[in-house]
C-alpha cells in the first residue's frame, strides 16, 4: 500500500485547524496539527509534509516569514491561508515562494481540491535512469528537467518551487512562440485556479532573480501580450 502523503497545518485556531485536518484525514492524508510559526519550521523538519497549509497571522513568527525560511531550504508546496484578501497581501505570499492562496473563510471542499491539484502537480526527485522518458529542455548553460524537477544554470543547482520550474519548463519547451497570461495561467495552473494574471508576473519576476538573460536565451516580455522564451542565434 502506497505512503499516505502527508499534510503540516499551521494554524493558531485550533477549531480551524482541528477541521481541516477532519476534512484531509477523510480523503486519506495524513496530517499534523502546530499552532505556531517557531513551531511550523521544527514540523517542516520533523514530519517532512508533502504540503504545508500556512496560516499568515501566528503568534511569534508570521506565516510570511515562515514562508520564506521554509523556501530558503525546502521546494515544499505551500498554500497561505488568511482572512487578509488584499492583492497586496496576495502578492506578497506569490512572491515570497507560495504556490497558491486562499482567503479565510474558505470551503473546506475547495480546499481539499486544492490541495489535491498541488500535489498532483509536485513530485519529489527521482533518479534520472529510472524514468525512460524524460521530460527536459537543455540550452547552453541551462537544463530544465521536469521529470526529477531540477534546474542547472552555469552549473549550479537552482531550487525552485514547482510552479516556477513548470512556468520556465513549459516556457523553454516552445521557444519564441508567444503566451498570453490567460494562457500560462491554464497551463500552469489549471482551470480550478481562482487567482489572476498577475500570478504569471509574479512567479516571472521570480524566475528571472534567478535565471538571468543569457547571450543565447532570455524570458522576454511582449508588451500587452504576454512572455515567450526567446532564443537567438
Amino acid at each position: 500500500m502506497a505512503a499516505k502523503q502527508k499534510i503540516l497545518i499551521v494554524d493558531d485556531d485550533q477549531n480551524i485547524a482541528e477541521l481541516i485536518s477532519l476534512y484531509l484525514i477523510k480523503e486519506c492524508f495524513e496530517t499534523m496539527i502546530v499552532n505556531d510559526g517557531e513551531s511550523a519550521l521544527t514540523a517542516a523538519k520533523s514530519f517532512s509534509p508533502n504540503l504545508v497549509l500556512l496560516d499568515l497571522m501566528l503568534p511569534g513568527i508570521d506565516g510570511y516569514q515562515v514562508c520564506r525560511e521554509l523556501r530558503a531550504t525546502s521546494s515544499v508546496p505551500i498554500i497561505m491561508l488568511s482572512a487578509k484578501g488584499e492583492v497586496f497581501d496576495k502578492v506578497l505570499g506569490l512572491e515570497l515562494g507560495a504556490d497558491d492562496y486562499m482567503e479565510k473563510p474558505f470551503d473546506s471542499k475547495e480546499l481539499v481540491a486544492r490541495c489535491k491539484a498541488v500535489l498532483r502537480r509536485y513530485k519529489a526527485p527521482a533518479p534520472v535512469e529510472t524514468v525512460p522518458s524524460a521530460k527536459c529542455v537543455e540550452y547552453p548553460d541551462l537544463i530544465v528537467n521536469q521529470t526529477n524537477y531540477s534546474v542547472i544554470y552555469m552549473g549550479q543547482s537552482v531550487d525552485m518551487p514547482p510552479k516556477e520550474l513548470e512556468l520556465l519548463y513549459f516556457l523553454a519547451s516552445s521557444p519564441n512562440q508567444v503566451f498570453t497570461r490567460e494562457q500560462l495561467l491554464d497551463q500552469i495552473w489549471g482551470y480550478e485556479y481562482m487567482g489572476d494574471t498577475r500570478t504569471v508576473d509574479v512567479h516571472i519576476k521570480r524566475l528571472r532573480e534567478k535565471i538571468k538573460d543569457h547571450e543565447k536565451w532570455c524570458i522576454s516580455t511582449i508588451w500587452r501580450v504576454g512572455y515567450k522564451f526567446e532564443v537567438r542565434p
